[in-house]
């Protein structure tokens, strides 16, 4: 194996790291129930359903706050 003749420059090696740090944009698939937009393999927040099943109950609308 070769023998490198000069140290790589800390600067490179972490722009180069850094190249790959991006994020991806958020998957939404449609609720089979309700229809509305949900993240796959995850609970729908509208209607609390996942793989057919009733998992947990939807939160009702949040009440507003008297000042």
């Amino acid at each position: 194996m070769a023998n490198l003749k000069w140290k790589t420059p800390r600067s490179k090696t972490r722009s180069r790291r850094a190249a790959n740090w991006k994020l991806s944009p958020v998957t939404a698939v449609e609720c089979p129930q309700c229809h509305q937009p949900k993240r796959p393999h995850f609970v729908c927040a509208n209607c609390g359903m996942y793989d057919g099943r009733q998992v947990v109950t939807p939160k009702d609308e949040p009440a507003e706050h008297q000042h």
